[in-house]
């Protein structure tokens, strides 16, 4: 039996049914690409399809249907044998994403999320990572908001650099309509996600001392990071709590000791227009950091998203609010012209990247997941040789994934270089 294209997991989530219809839109440019969903329910499945195809106008009627549960191993390795590549959409990632993972492994098929949570993202590196390149395939996460507009933005500013990049700042902005917080502008899954998080932030060292037993030598000059709130053109900022800055070091800390390359340092923050709205966050933060450390106030956070997130977080935000959230990571280069003694010379070249699209929780997220995906399916020839668990700096650099989603309206480019 031919294997599908591509299998979406957890279709009828929040992240799931957007991935159905952003396929089901990939597929009119594509009669080769065939495709699946999957997960608990059959009639929950059917009536996504049903919804989307009223929603295009398209008939997938061809879609195939396939009944999976992590909590079944048989069923994930019958649902992983039937694709080339797993698009998981199911998570949190540390409950749910292991079994899908070793899955995708026995099955041998290719497997991308969007996990944004460091310690599933690195505890399958260490403990997957060998089998995974055994068995020829390539274990990829963070393909979506976390972490493909950092990682493969500092990739494309390397690329367009005309230099040596020594160090990157980024800097993430938004802007939401009016009235979010009346119709929630994050997904309950991401939320939660976030809290298990942070209460099990004190596993990160341990699992990283694992992961990288040698530390990388000291490259000068250090990028040290800037005060906790410190002020930018336009906007004061907060260090930025989340994978990206993990996820672009495995990057560069892989092309170093694969191939020499220089590794760039990176430092990740979240802008915000005000120093009222800045200093509120890092107090709501610090005490949601505290609330998560223990269990009956963690208990409480997941049982009451909407009070303590100020009515951000909802079961299904407003598609209004979604749909109409822009974003702009601004990627700030430094390092040395073409030529420059780098030894004896300071950092004498700055060029500032940019990455920016709408709906960075769904829409920008689903289009870089299912590029994902589909480069690994056209693109096998432009990916590294070794198959493994990696990074989607390491997997793409060198295939047409920036192109495809600057087609796509995640858009990559060069503002300034002086």
């Amino acid at each position: 039996m031919s294997r599908l294209s591509i299998v979406i997991f957890g279709a009828t989530g929040f992240t799931g049914k957007h991935a159905v219809k952003e396929l089901a839109r990939v597929g009119k440019t594509d009669a080769t690409l065939t495709w699946g969903i999957a997960g608990r329910s059959k009639d929950r499945l059917q009536k996504i399809l049903d919804e989307t195809s009223k929603t295009t106008g398209d008939d997938l009627s061809s879609v195939k249907i396939i009944i999976a549960d992590v909590g079944d191993e048989k069923s994930l390795k019958e649902m992983c044998a039937q694709a080339n590549v797993l698009v998981n959409c199911c998570g949190p990632y540390r409950h749910y994403g292991e079994p899908v993972v070793r899955a995708a492994i026995d099955a041998k098929t290719h497997y991308v999320d969007v996990s944004g949570e460091p310690q599933f993202i690195e505890t399958m590196q260490l403990e997957y990572d060998a089998m995974a390149r055994d068995a020829g395939i390539f274990i990829i996460s963070a393909c979506g908001f976390d972490s493909i507009p950092n990682d493969m933005g500092v990739i494309y500013l390397q690329q367009n650099f005309g230099g040596i990049l020594n160090s990157v700042e980024s800097y993430l902005s938004t802007s939401a309509p009016k009235g979010s917080r009346q119709g929630g502008a994050i997904n309950y899954g991401t939320w939660e996600s976030l809290v298990y998080g942070l209460a099990h932030y004190n596993e990160l060292p341990g699992l990283r001392k694992k992961l990288y037993p040698e530390r990388l030598p000291t490259f000068k000059p250090k990028l040290l990071p800037r005060s906790v709130i410190h002020a930018r053109k336009d906007g004061w900022c907060l260090p930025f709590p989340g994978s990206d800055a993990s996820v672009v070091y495995r990057t560069q800390r892989h092309l170093y000791e694969t191939e020499h390359k220089r590794p760039v340092q990176i430092k990740t923050y979240v802008k915000f227009p005000t120093l009222l709205t800045s200093i509120s966050v890092a107090f709501a933060t610090i005490v949601l950091f505290i609330l998560t450390k223990v269990s009956v106030t963690r208990n409480l956070l997941l049982k009451y998203p909407r009070f303590f997130s100020l009515g951000l977080v909802a079961r299904g935000p407003s598609e209004e609010v979604t749909n109409n959230t822009r974003f702009k990571f601004e990627l700030f280069g430094e390092g040395w012209e073409a030529g420059t003694d780098v030894d004896s010379t300071p950092p004498n070249k700055k060029v500032k990247a940019q990455v920016s699209g709408v709906n960075p929780g769904y829409g920008a997220t689903v289009v870089a997941l299912l590029y994902s995906a589909l480069t690994i399916l056209r693109e096998r020839d432009a990916m590294p040789k070794e198959s493994g668990v990696m990074t989607t700096g390491v997997a793409f650099r060198n295939t047409k994934l920036i192109q495809h989603l600057c087609e796509n309206n995640l858009k990559f480019e060069i503002v300034n270089n002086k």
